[in-house]
Order: structure tokens, then sequence, then C-alpha cells
């Protein structure tokens, strides 16, 4: 690994179809992922590679996974880009469209990657039809095949869903990984010095933790922000969009944050209740789902 090495974070961009009405999608994502492309061009040097930590799409048609290729494409960025998938998107669209893959399509995508000496490990939190994150059963033990290789190179995981950050927090699972895998993820994760960080998004705001000693990042994404000093009786998404730019060095992670310009402005409110019941029905259909 040389010295330094810079990357870009970015994550939730719900690029949708344009060409199909979304009541869902409240800010212009297409023109927010052009800018934000605009200015990983500027950067000198270029980063040695992109992470893209789910939500790829705000409805997960394929449609729109067309229009985010012809984005990226569009971009002519020339620099390795790593997809994790999110609640917002399906494998059944990714993986057609953006890998040309049309077998076992409902596999989760877990994958890795090594770039410029850092270990990257992508990792699928998706559940269909649930709005938090949990994985299959197989997940953490391709996890620990993994972490066994490249021994030496610096690692870097990425999974939509953060691990949750309070383990007795049930009824918070809606934003995180499961609690039952945030304590799996943390015994196999703990006694290891080789983890840079985990990146991850979902939640719209930025946030940086320590845990257990782990550098955990989530990113405000490209679509909304959430108003995080609003927190508790309803669930506010303002205007607001930026990327993370890493880097590693023989010291540990650096992240800094790259907003777009905003006006803060107000454009979709939620409050808790209706919010617990879109939670409550997504839990029923992935049961539904499931049986």
């Amino acid at each position: 690994m040389a010295d330094n090495i810079t990357f870009v974070h970015l994550t939730d961009l719900h690029v949708g179809d344009p060409s199909a009405k979304d009541d869902h999608l409240f800010s212009d994502t297409t023109a927010t992922f052009r800018a934000i492309a605009a200015d990983i061009r500027r950067m000198k040097p270029s980063p040695a590679f992109i992470v893209a930590s789910g939500d790829l799409t705000n409805r997960g048609d394929a449609a729109s996974y067309e229009h985010l290729k012809s984005l990226i494409s569009e971009a002519d960025l020339n620099i390795p880009m790593l997809f994790a998938l999110g609640n917002h998107d399906t494998r059944e669209g990714f993986y057609p469209v953006m890998l040309g893959r049309t077998e076992d399509t409902s596999a989760p995508h877990d994958h890795d990657l090594v770039v410029a000496g850092i270990h990257i490990i992508v990792m699928d939190s998706s559940v269909p039809k649930k709005i938090g994150g949990a994985f299959e059963p197989g997940q953490l033990d391709w996890l620990a095949m993994r972490l066994s290789e490249h021994a030496g190179l610096p690692k870097l995981l990425v999974m939509h869903h953060a691990p949750a950050l309070d383990e007795e927090d049930f009824d918070g699972e809606w934003e995180t990984l499961a609690i039952a895998d945030t304590i799996a993820l943390r015994d196999l994760l703990i006694d290891r010095s080789d983890i840079v960080g985990i990146l991850s998004g979902h939640i719209h705001f930025d946030r940086v933790s320590s845990w257990y000693g782990i550098p955990l990042v989530v990113g405000v994404g490209q679509h909304a922000a959430t108003d995080v000093v609003g927190l508790g009786d309803s669930f506010r998404m303002l205007e607001g969009a930026s990327m993370a730019i890493g880097t590693i060095r023989p010291s540990g992670l650096t992240i800094s944050f790259a907003p777009q310009p905003s006006t803060r402005r107000e454009l979709h409110v939620l409050d808790m209740e209706r919010i617990r019941e879109i939670v409550a029905r997504s839990a029923k259909e992935a049961t539904s789902a499931a049986e």
C-alpha cells in the first residue's frame, strides 16, 4: 500500500427513471449525481476507488438501473466503483442491468476487491420487503473467509445498514443492521486490527462513530438530509446532499464530508407513528415473502 490512499464514499443515490412519476422521490437525484461526478473529476489526484453503499435507485426497477448506468458512463470517471445494495434496491433489478447477470439473481451481492493495496469487502444487508438490514445464512461465513485472505492489507467494509450502536434497541432495527447480526459481526471483527473502517448509509445524515474501536462512517447521501435536530416527533427530510472523501494513511482513516450547496428547505415530513406503521407493514410483508 502506498502511504496515502484516497477514495470517495457515495450512498443513497436514489436514482429514478426520469420517464416515470415517483411520488417518493423528493429531489432531483440525477442532477445531484452529475454535480457530485463533476466534483470527483476535480479531485487531484483522482481517488483510487469509489464505493456506493446502497439505495442506488429509488424503486429498484430495471429502468432506474439503466438510467444509473447511463449516468455513470456519462460521468466518464474511469475509477473502479463498487456497489452495495440497500432496501430501495432489488437484486432482480440490479444484477441483469449493472452486472449482466441473469442467473441466481436472488442471491446476496457480496463481493470483494483489492484496489491500491486496500482490501474492500462489500456485504449485502438488504432484505426484500424490509426497511432494516440483516444477513442471510452463510453471509458471515463468507465474510470470515474473505477476512482470512490478503493478510497484511488494510480492510474496508461496506454495507448499507450500519451495525446497531445500541444492542438493546430492537425498536430501532429499521434504521440499522439487525441486533443479532450486529452482535455476530462484532464478535467476528472485535479482535482484528486490520479493519480500517465500515462505510454505510440508510439514515440520510452524516455520522461518525467508534464502534468497538472501528471507525463507522455513515453518509447523508444524495437524495435528502434527515433533520437530526428535530428527530423525535417527526421525521423531516430536508434538501441536502454530500459525498465523503476518505484517506487511508498508516495512522488510520480520515473522512472529510463535501456537501453540495443547499437551502435546507423541507422536502417531506413523516410523523413517527406513520413510520412505525410502515415498519410494521414492511415486517409483515417480509415474513409473508419468506414463508
